[in-house]
């Protein structure tokens, strides 16, 4: 593998990096605080090409590689996590299945759109008692003349409240030994169609997610995503890439946690010295140095293997895996380095650790990318 970024990678870093610190690292504890869905800076982001960046020009999007979404995913989320899961769902959960399984159709009328940032995307495959065991689902499609008629409901839905489509999973067939799921695109103000309010969280405030439900909501035939039947193959493939713009996402959080506790053990002093010679703070900042760069270098590599068209489950959960919990390793050792004020909403730390947590959870947690990764390790 190469470890240089190329030209056109660099620029794409260095842009989104200004931007984010100009456009959106002075807002991240305003929106945060107030729960404030972040409108302008989307905007910005889709000026900027962020909202469907791997996909081609032809269809809306900036026409660039996977380890440049990855590049700009960690910048973005480094100053605003909120912001990173926005794009991510776009980016990963919504335009990247609609242009590997829609029809022509889908992608001319749908994605460019999507792509272009003039309208956002969501992704539908949680449910209330449903998460990883795809196999409990409740929602359901029935077959009638002329399309399908929805029933059931999805929650935890980044994006849910303002996106305006949503790309649904449903049980189309129980007949056999295993469910069989297929994937809609439902847009939004299709009757049926319901969102209830916002979910309150533990961190990512500005990322707006709900429950959607489905209630006798009826779609045509041109509605499905792949085949009939095959659903459950078209997220699978979906959450694969998605993990590496939520482990990209788990970068910028630690980098951002990283970048503060360097700064502030400079300035704070005890015992007549800054901080930062004390060698217990020089562990600690060496420890998460080095995580940082070990789990980048697996989201570099999974990324990659994306751009190759090389399978890449495995490697793709190893980077979610390890990238996740080095970020809650990584801000909780940055409030201990900043003592009391990493406790208090006065320093950005203590978002970082909140923002943290969700993403061993999203996407698959932890214990699912164990199960993915042992699967691959003991296939051999």
């Amino acid at each position: 593998m190469d470890f240089d970024l190329t030209e056109e990678q660099r620029l794409v870093r260095d842009t989104a990096r200004d931007f984010a610190a100009r456009e959106i690292a002075p807002k991240a504890a305003e929106i945060d605080k107030n729960a404030r869905w972040p409108s302008e800076i989307i905007a910005k982001m889709a000026e900027l090409g962020f909202l469907g960046m791997a996909i081609p020009q032809e269809y809306g999007g900036a026409g660039l590689d996977n380890l440049s979404y990855s590049l700009v995913m960690e910048e973005i989320s480094a100053a605003c996590a909120s912001c990173g899961v926005i794009m991510s769902v776009n980016n990963s959960l919504f335009c990247d299945p609609v242009y590997k399984f829609g029809t022509d159709e889908q992608k001319k009328e749908v994605l460019t759109e999507v792509a272009q940032g003039k309208k956002l995307g969501c992704f539908g495959l949680t449910e209330p008692m449903s998460g990883s065991d795809a196999q409990t689902m409740a929602t359901n499609a029935e077959k009638v003349p002329g399309g399908w008629v929805l029933n059931g409901a999805k929650n935890w839905i980044t994006n849910g409240p303002h996106a305006d489509y949503i790309l649904v999973f449903a049980v189309t067939d129980r007949s056999g030994p295993k469910i069989k799921h297929t994937a809609f695109l439902v847009p939004r103000g299709t009757p049926g169609y319901s969102q209830a309010s916002p979910d309150h969280k533990l961190g990512i405030h500005a990322a707006h997610s709900c429950t959607v439900f489905f209630e006798n909501c009826k779609v045509p035939d041109s509605a499905v995503v792949g085949s009939v039947g095959e659903g459950f193959k078209v997220a699978m493939a979906t959450l694969d890439g998605g993990r590496i713009g939520i482990a990209s996402q788990a970068l910028g959080i630690a980098k951002a946690a990283l970048e503060t506790s360097v700064g502030y053990s400079k300035e704070r002093k005890s015992f007549g010295v800054p901080i930062a010679q004390h060698q217990a703070i020089q562990f600690m900042l060496s420890d998460m140095a080095t995580e940082l760069d070990a789990a980048r270098l697996l989201t570099w590599r999974a990324a990659a293997m994306k751009d190759s068209g090389t399978r890449h489950s495995m490697q793709s959960a190893e980077a979610k895996l390890y990238a996740s919990e080095m970020a809650t390793r990584v801000a909780h050792r940055a409030i201990q380095i900043h003592g009391g004020y990493g406790y208090s909403t006065e320093f950005p730390v203590e978002r970082n650790y909140r923002d943290a947590r969700i993403t061993e959870i999203y996407e698959g947690t932890s214990e699912i990318q164990r199960i993915v990764i042992a699967a691959s390790v003991l296939k051999g």
